[in-house]
């Protein structure tokens, strides 16, 4: 299995469980790796045959940017679930951060994996 990414996608939204969270649009940071066959567009020289990375980083940013949630664990599944069906990919890793929401540390998030690893 290859591997199409995208790394340090910056984008705001609201997300956070205080009031004060909730009335702001804060960023965060998103790092995605999505398992596919790059053989296709390789042999082809041919976007139609690749997984589009800019297709999928803007779909990624219309949906955090449009859907609040209170956890970054919520969003993380939301990303997750909605690159798997939309662009038919069987594995991925994602890293969902917030930068600066705890005192001392750079960012905080969650790391998750789905789907199978061909």
């Amino acid at each position: 299995m290859d591997i199409v990414y995208i790394r340090d996608l910056k984008v705001k939204t609201t997300v956070g469980i205080f009031d004060w969270e909730r009335s702001i649009r804060q960023e965060v940071r998103i790092d995605l790796e999505m398992g596919t066959d790059i053989r296709p567009a390789s042999d082809s020289d041919c976007i139609d045959h690749t997984l589009d990375y800019k297709a999928v980083a803007k779909r990624v940013i219309a949906l955090v940017e449009s859907n609040e949630r209170e956890l970054v664990e919520a969003m993380a599944e939301d990303i997750a679930r909605m690159v798997m069906q939309e662009f038919s990919v069987p594995w991925l890793r994602l890293t969902l951060g917030k930068p600066g929401a705890v005192r001392g540390a750079r960012e905080v998030g969650v790391s998750i994996e789905r789907g199978e690893r061909g």
